[in-house]
């Protein structure tokens, strides 16, 4: 089964898609990992973020790896480096690279051929999964999505204020939704879910109520065909 969770930052995907595979038994994929750890493989190269060629070029020598919620690079884990936020600008900027787009597009793909999976980002149900079981739209006002992202940076030491993470994710919001290729837009089956006044938790518990009747559906059909 596959479960995609879309929206933009600060919507809370990651932390609601980490507590949902958990809760269900499922793997977990955090996207947006992928693209910064190509972003961040870029920068140690001498890469521009917009030389499509040479990133053409990178993608295939790659040892991308992603394993027990930690992403790696050649055999070292990345997981914290990737998070710098000129890592997070970088990454803005090649996921705008239709060869990046499409090799881990195909990259996610083979996740959820092996395994049942939740999986987070910002074209999970419309392009890398457009016949997934579940699809969900995370949003929230961009004043909530950015008080959420200031505090997050401010835990890690980053200093910044509020007024210009709004800002960035501003900025942020406008290039996703007029991207050319894999636009940030629900899909047309998602359930769109604001979490402004929601809990991460509280979020978890209304997917589950869509979630949970279809795996106990399945379980019995399964038993069934056991029996028989």
């Amino acid at each position: 089964m596959i479960i995609t969770i879309d929206g933009p930052a600060g919507a809370g995907k990651s932390t609601v898609a980490r507590k949902l595979a958990e809760r269900l038994g499922f793997a977990y994929l955090d996207t947006g990992a992928m693209y910064r750890a190509v972003a961040l493989a870029a920068r140690q190269r001498g890469i521009a973020p917009r030389d499509e060629q040479a990133l053409a070029e990178l993608l295939p020598q790659l040892q991308l790896e992603w394993k027990d919620s930690r992403i790696y690079l050649a055999g070292q884990d990345v997981s914290e480096e990737i998070r710098q936020p000129e890592i997070t600008e970088l990454s803005r900027q090649v996921a705008d690279s239709p060869s990046v787009r499409r090799f881990l597009g195909e990259l996610q793909r083979r996740f959820g051929q092996q395994l049942n999976l939740v999986t987070e980002g910002r074209d999970q149900g419309t392009v890398v999964f457009p016949h997934a079981e579940f699809k969900f739209f995370l949003t929230a006002s961009p004043e909530v999505r950015a008080r959420r992202r200031w505090e997050e940076l401010r835990q890690r030491g980053v200093c910044v204020t509020y007024e210009e993470v709004l800002r960035q994710q501003q900025e942020r919001d406008r290039q996703d939704a007029a991207r050319t290729l894999a636009p940030m837009v629900p899909a047309a089956d998602a359930v769109v879910v604001d979490t402004s006044q929601l809990s991460a938790d509280e979020v978890v518990a209304l997917l589950e109520q869509h979630i949970r009747p279809r795996l106990a559906e399945q379980s019995a059909l399964a038993h069934f065909r056991s029996e028989i």
